[in-house]
């Protein structure tokens, strides 16, 4: 049964039909209704009852609230404003880069953090030597019982600490491990991580990860679940004093860049694009020179010691750079589907649902996180 549509109802229907490559008739067939229902749904005359809608986020592997929501409703809603002290001593932050906030007496302070972590990491031990079979010894500070509770994460998006910190007031702790995604996709092959996180595009097809992610693993072995939709492309010194335009201008003698590790995402995509245009990598000046991850490169154009790099929209939003994107791209978690039921895997991708969680992700590093949590494979 077809209900008239209540006013300001909006939906994505024909959105996210069109982006899984089913046909209206085959929707309407999965969903149990006509194709002139699809139609009308997909024009806003109609939106369905619950059942209808139910079996249609089915279908399309969403979620109901992903295809119908009311107004004002979404994954980026006006977040409350305020006006603060800006802590000095350090170079004023650009819009959009992440503060602090602190109240002192008064005054609420907001002091920016340095991406570059000038303290002691958390540990649970120390390696104290070598052991038999290629294992190390290591000398442990707090029960090993603790380490049971975990989701061991390898990958190079940054935005999983916010995960990380979301998840952590669910009782769920994430040990966070910096690899490039063909590292990390690697780990998950050998068995010794729980979730990969990759972004690795494929440029006959334009899809991210899963061809990869099939060539690697048996079929039905592993499930893919979207974390968030980034753009990718070229981070530049604030106000581009080099006159950057795009990829091209690499070849420039004048123009230095810091690459990324074999391996990784972001690499591969300056080497296609470097073929695309017929640039042979003896002209980029850099090209040898390599940062271990998105932040680390963008440190290096910060700093000055490099005029340019590959890196996330994100890494130069948080750095307070200027960025020429290049593409748009999925980062998404892979593991063994046997982890699926684990408790702290259902509350991680529980939480890759909620509003918070999403509002920050997209505040701080300018992130679609419409497809969050949806699985892919």
């Amino acid at each position: 049964m077809k209900t008239r549509k209540p006013a300001g109802i909006e939906n994505r229907l024909a959105i996210l039909r069109e982006r899984s490559g089913l046909p209206a008739a085959q929707l309407a067939k999965m969903a149990g209704v006509s194709r002139q229902t699809i139609y009308a749904m997909e024009a806003g005359t109609y939106v369905p009852n619950t059942a209808v809608a139910l079996r249609l986020a089915r279908a399309l592997e969403a979620r109901v609230e992903d295809l119908f929501k009311l107004p004002g409703e979404g994954s980026a809603p006006e977040l409350p404003a305020a006006e603060a002290v800006l802590l000095s001593g350090a170079d004023a932050p650009e819009p959009g880069q992440p503060v602090e906030l602190c109240r002192v007496d008064r005054r609420l302070v907001a002091a920016a953090p340095s991406p570059v972590p000038w303290y002691f990491p958390a540990s649970d031990a120390v390696v104290s030597g070598a052991a038999a079979g290629g294992k190390t010894r290591v000398q442990i500070f707090h029960p090993l019982e603790q380490a049971r509770h975990r989701i061991l994460v390898a990958g190079c998006d940054p935005g999983i600490s916010v995960l990380a910190r979301h998840v952590q007031a669910a009782g769920v702790d994430l040990v966070l491990a910096h690899r490039n995604s063909t590292q990390a996709l690697e780990l998950l092959k050998q068995g010794t991580i729980h979730i990969a996180g990759t972004h690795l595009r494929d440029e006959a097809s334009g899809e991210s990860n899963i061809p990869q992610v099939s060539r690697l693993f048996p079929k039905r072995s592993v499930a893919v679940i979207s974390f968030a939709i980034w753009e990718e492309g070229i981070l530049i010194a604030r106000g581009n004093p080099k006159g950057i335009r795009g990829i091209e201008d690499l070849a420039r003698q004048e123009i230095s860049i810091v690459n990324r590790e074999p391996g990784a995402g972001s690499r591969r995509l300056l080497d296609a694009c470097l073929e695309r245009l017929e640039i042979p990598v003896r002209r980029v000046r850099g090209y040898d020179r390599i940062a271990a991850g998105h932040l680390a490169a963008a440190w290096q154009v910060r700093t000055g010691a490099a005029d340019c790099a590959i890196a996330t929209g994100a890494a130069a939003r948080l750095f307070g750079l200027g960025f020429i994107p290049l593409v748009a791209e999925r980062y998404d978690l892979v593991l063994r589907r046997a982890h699926l039921e684990l408790p702290a895997v259902q509350t991680l991708f529980d939480t890759l649902s909620r509003s918070r969680f999403r509002r920050e992700l997209e505040a701080i590093g300018g992130y679609d996180t419409a497809p969050a949590g949806r699985r892919l494979l």
